[in-house]
């Protein structure tokens, strides 16, 4: 049975799982979420598919999952692919997507979105530059840990860098340069040559040229 994920291209969050999907060898097929148009917030979507209003969904025959570590955690346990290779790693793997989805890409989404998604004149410019100082901070934390590493769990891919990686591929700016972060700038080209990887608006329908 293939299996399907709500999601769009603009979505870093829903990258996370369309990555892992790619990546793990297992049939899949994506399904575009109009987010734009409103779909997420509305009546239909949140009986049907979401409750939460939030994209991505996996969808597997009779098992529904939300968010995006637990997806990709169940990706991992039915393909046996970037969960670790021990307990300890598991832990380790959830560790580092706890801390991405409080410091990294929560703030990297809301910060682009800010940026590039809504018109120019209703941009909160201090909430912008608020959220670029913290985002500073979760760069110098990451990248201080790929000092000498090449993945941040382990010596393979895992859903930690499948994680944290969410926003760092697209071209809309919100404030990260991979030159002023070298050890990053390294991991980043490890996971974008890793046999099978995609960029975000190849692997999802949607993306901001549809809406110009």
């Amino acid at each position: 049975m293939t299996i399907k994920l709500y999601c769009f291209g603009e979505s870093g969050h829903s990258y996370k799982a369309a990555l892992a999907l790619e990546l793990s060898g297992l049939a899949w097929e994506p399904v575009k979420v109009d987010f734009f148009a409103g779909e997420t917030r509305g009546e239909d979507f949140r009986a049907n598919v979401n409750e939460m209003g939030e994209a991505p969904v996996l969808v597997d025959g009779d098992t529904t999952l939300t968010q995006s570590a637990v997806i990709q955690d169940y990706i991992s346990e039915k393909s046996g692919k970037h969960g670790g290779q021990n307990a300890t790693e598991r832990r380790e793997i959830l560790r580092w997507q706890f801390w991405d989805n409080h410091k990294l890409s929560a703030v990297a989404g809301v910060t682009r979105f800010l940026m590039h998604l809504i018109p120019a004149d209703k941009q909160p410019k201090e909430v912008i530059a608020f959220n670029q100082s913290r985002l500073t901070g979760a760069y110098d934390v990451l990248n201080t840990h790929l000092e000498g590493r090449d993945w941040i769990v382990g010596d393979s891919l895992t859903n930690a860098d499948m994680t944290c990686c969410g926003y760092l591929f697209y071209p809309e700016n919100f404030g990260f340069d991979r030159a002023d972060w070298p050890n990053m700038d390294r991991w980043l080209t490890n996971i974008s040559e890793t046999p099978g990887w995609k960029h975000p608006y190849d692997l999802m329908p949607g993306r901001p040229s549809d809406r110009a």
